[in-house]
C-alpha cells in the first residue's frame, strides 16, 4: 500500500486525460468547444481542477539573436473538485471563447507554419499533474481573409508568418505577442520595398491592420522601415472594394499619394495616428528572417493552393510535436 501510494505521487497508475476538439479550425474571437476524456487510475483519485491553456511558438530576439519559446497566452478552468473512482471513465465538455487576436493558423486548408496548441492540465490530489497536449488550427476571420485575398490578387507572395514577442505601441494590442504576416511585393513594387508584412489586432468591433515594409534605399538614400495602421470593422467585408482599399494603403505606406508624410524615423501615417513606437519599428523590435512558415513560400497570399512542393503535411506534424516536446513536465506520458 505505501509503495502504491508512492507510485501515486509519481503520477505511476494514476488517471489519464486526453481532449479532443470538436471545433477545429476556430476563429479568432469564437467558440473553442471540446472534451477532456479522463480514465482513472488504478486508485481513486481527487481531480481539483481541469485547466486549459493556449500556448503558442513565439520567436523573441535579444542580444544573442533570436530564439523560440512557449508561450501561454489565455487560461481556462473547466471542471474540477470531484473524486475520479478507479478505471472510472468520465468525459467534461467544455466550451470557451479565443481571444480576439489569436494568430491565423491556416487559409484555405493551407497551413502557415504557425504553431498553436491547448495543453490540458489535470491538478490531482497528492500526484503529480497530468497533461495532454493537442495542436490548434485557426483561419481567419472574413474581413482577415478579405485583407489577404486582395493582397494575393494584387500580385503579392506570401512567404512567411511568425509570432513575435513584444507588443506594438499605441495600438490596442492585448497578447504578449503579435503576428507578423510575411509578403513579397509584385514586380511594379520592386524598387520600392523588399518585402511587407501584415499584422492583425482584431477585437469584438473589428480590427487595426498594421502594415510594415522594408523600404529599399536610393542613390543618396539608405534603405528604412515604412510603417502605417488602419481600421476596419467587421460589416465592411460585403461593401468594400478591398484590391482598391488594400492599394492605396500601400501606396500611402510607400509615399506614392500626395496625403503621405514620413518622420524622421521613417514611419509612415495612415487612416488615423500611427500604432506604432517612435523608433520606427513594431516595439522597438526589427525584421527577422523567414521563420518556420518557409515551409509555404512562394505561396500567393490570398490564392486557394495546394502544398508546395509535398512538404508542408510533413513539416507540420514534425513542428507540432518538436515544437511542444517540452512545454511542460506533465505532458509526459500523460496521453490517453
Amino acid at each position: 500500500m505505501v509503495f502504491r501510494k508512492l507510485l501515486g505521487a509519481l503520477g505511476v497508475g494514476g488517471p489519464s486525460v486526453d481532449t479532443v476538439l470538436h471545433t477545429s479550425p476556430a476563429v479568432p474571437g469564437g467558440q473553442l468547444a471540446g472534451q477532456v476524456r479522463l480514465r482513472g487510475g488504478t486508485t481513486d483519485a481527487d481531480i481539483e481542477r481541469i485547466t486549459l491553456d493556449l500556448v503558442a511558438r513565439v520567436e523573441a530576439e535579444g542580444q544573442d539573436g533570436e530564439a523560440e519559446g512557449t508561450v501561454v497566452f489565455d487560461r481556462v478552468t473547466v471542471g474540477g473538485g470531484f473524486r475520479l473512482a478507479k478505471d472510472e471513465e468520465r468525459t467534461v465538455d467544455f466550451r470557451t471563447a479565443l481571444p480576439w487576436e489569436t494568430p491565423v493558423t491556416q487559409l484555405h486548408g493551407q497551413h502557415l507554419g504557425v504553431v498553436l496548441g491547448v495543453r490540458t492540465e489535470l491538478a490531482v490530489s497528492g500526484a503529480k499533474d497530468k497533461g495532454d497536449l493537442d495542436p490548434l488550427q485557426v483561419e481567419p476571420l472574413p474581413v482577415q481573409e478579405a485583407v489577404l485575398e486582395a493582397f494575393g490578387q494584387l500580385g503579392y507572395a506570401f512567404t512567411s508568418a511568425d509570432l513575435e514577442l513584444g507588443r506594438i505601441g499605441h495600438t490596442g494590442q492585448r497578447l504578449p505577442f503579435y503576428q507578423e504576416i510575411e509578403l513579397t511585393p509584385p514586380p511594379r513594387y520592386a524598387g520600392a520595398m523588399s518585402q511587407i508584412e501584415v499584422t492583425f489586432l482584431a477585437t469584438a468591433e473589428g480590427m487595426e491592420v498594421v502594415l510594415e515594409a522594408d523600404k529599399r534605399g536610393g542613390l543618396f538614400s539608405g534603405g528604412h522601415d515604412a510603417l502605417t495602421r488602419f481600421t476596419v470593422t467587421h460589416h465592411q467585408v460585403a461593401g468594400t472594394d478591398w484590391n482598391a482599399e488594400v492599394e492605396s494603403w500601400v501606396e500611402q505606406l510607400i509615399g506614392h499619394r500626395a496625403g503621405y508624410h514620413a518622420d524622421p524615423y521613417g514611419a509612415s501615417y495612415g487612416h488615423g495616428p500611427s500604432g506604432h513606437g517612435s523608433d520606427g519599428h513594431h516595439g522597438g523590435k526589427h525584421h527577422s528572417g523567414p521563420g518556420t512558415g518557409a515551409v509555404v513560400a512562394g505561396v500567393a497570399a490570398g490564392a486557394a493552393v495546394g502544398v508546395v512542393g509535398g512538404m508542408v503535411a510533413a513539416e507540420i506534424v514534425d513542428e507540432i510535436g518538436d515544437a511542444f516536446e517540452d512545454a511542460d513536465d506533465g505532458d509526459e506520458g500523460g496521453e490517453d
